[in-house]
């Protein structure tokens, strides 16, 4: 909140006060209270009028908790509070309306949390622990205004590719050789290694973030992101297999949209299976970077995805990377995965056995540990060309104008013939 600040009132606040409206929200805090050991006589009964009366002549509390339940206009009656508030004030809000409008509205006022009544004990002591690590945390975003934002995404165009590889030292590289604050998004929900690669504890943001959309904000991407290097942040996942997760996609959006905020870069760890359910996630991404191997099945579903990038994602800059390519020992060369595919390779990862086992024992992404030998050069590579090209405003995708159909026709003739029986 924002009133002026007032030094001779500063020290005397109260760590917490509460204005409620009914004995029965009074009855569920005042345990609460007391279990953050808050004395129980701070809940007092009167709503947010109340608050607004008693801030407007005595120093405003550390954390203040408004029932608005009685309110006839909440954002006024919101604003009105904030000009009695001190500096700092974290305010979480109760009211009965379940809207996710008024929740959006009131975050913008200033408001950390709203509580739809009735509420649960636990929903209490959440919020108010959020509100304990809001004023004991510092702000950690490094958000350039003038930089434009960066958002690339790792595709693996079949499982065991190494995407998520990719994706880890791309990320990596553009906050330590880019110079970027970047996030890393790994939408792997129950298997991601996004926070694996760096050895770090995935937390449970990114399953909050979904089964609570309307709570993601600036100050939840904050709590949520993990701290993996000095310019990377990430958000993973390990959710309990037997917890499936439904979503029609509008936290992945909004998680989108608040990075942007917060980051200069987002790479987007994207399982393929997410790209069927919820295409819109490459609404905003300037470089796609289709991660292959060297073998005919990854060639024919190369060719599917190319196709269905150039008519979903039309503006996006797509790069073919083949991973782990053994020189001679390939399912089939370079060249004929080139021809089935009618367009080059753009970069090839050398696999080193060494060096892939290296990085995954000292919890580090690969770009670090092989930055100074042939596996690492590609890699940065490709950092560096997708960082200028966002920078240069750039994007658009290659092809040819092939049908899908022919170019399969194609790749089947260099499957082996059947014997004749």
């Amino acid at each position: 909140m924002n009133a002026p600040f007032h030094p001779r009132t500063a020290t005397l606040r109260d760590p917490f006060a509460a204005f409620v409206c009914d004995d029965q929200t009074a009855d569920a805090l005042r345990p609460v209270a007391i279990e953050m050991g808050w004395p129980p006589e701070k809940v007092h009964k009167g709503g947010l009028r109340n608050a607004v009366q008693t801030l407007a002549v005595s120093a405003s509390p550390h954390i203040l908790f408004v029932d608005m339940s009685e309110s006839g206009d909440p954002l006024n009656d919101i604003n009105a509070l904030a000009e009695v508030c001190e500096p700092g004030t974290v305010v979480i809000a109760a009211g009965q309306v379940n809207d996710v409008r008024l929740y959006r509205d009131l975050v913008a006022s200033g408001i950390q949390d709203y509580l739809l009544k009735p509420f649960s004990a636990d929903q209490a002591r959440e919020a108010f622990a959020h509100a304990q690590l809001t004023l004991s945390g510092p702000r950690t975003a490094e958000h350039v205004a003038d930089r434009p934002h960066l958002m690339a995404t790792v595709i693996g165009v079949r499982g065991g590719v190494g995407a998520s590889t990719i994706a880890s030292s791309l990320g990596w590289l553009l906050g330590e050789n880019e110079g970027r604050s970047t996030a890393l998004l790994d939408l792997d929900i129950h298997f991601g290694t996004g926070a694996l690669s760096f050895d770090v504890e995935p937390g449970r943001g990114l399953t909050d973030a979904i089964e609570n959309p309307s709570r993601i904000d600036g100050l939840f991407i904050e709590r949520a992101m993990v701290k993996a290097a000095e310019k990377l942040s990430v958000l993973s996942a390990e959710a309990p297999l037997n917890q499936p997760l439904l979503t029609d996609g509008s936290a992945f959006y909004q998680l989108q949209e608040e990075l942007k905020a917060a980051f200069e870069s987002t790479v987007l760890d994207l399982p393929r299976h997410m790209l069927i359910q919820h295409p819109h996630l490459l609404h905003d991404t300037q470089s796609v970077v289709l991660v292959t191997e060297l073998t005919l099945a990854a060639a024919r579903d190369t060719i599917r995805m190319l196709s269905w990038l150039k008519a979903n994602a039309p503006g996006a800059a797509v790069t073919v990377v083949a991973n782990r390519v053994v020189s001679g020992a390939g399912e089939i060369s370079r060249k004929e995965f080139e021809d089935s595919i009618e367009r080059k390779v753009d970069l090839a990862i050398p696999y080193d056995a060494k060096m892939f086992a290296q990085a995954a024992k000292l919890g580090k992404p690969l770009a670090e540990v092989a930055k100074s030998s042939k596996t690492g050069a590609p890699l940065i590579e490709l950092a560096r060309g997708i960082s200028r090209a966002a920078e240069n405003g750039e994007g658009k995708t290659g092809g040819d104008g092939r049908s899908l159909m022919d170019k399969l026709g194609e790749l089947k003739a260099l499957l082996p013939k059947r014997k004749a029986k």
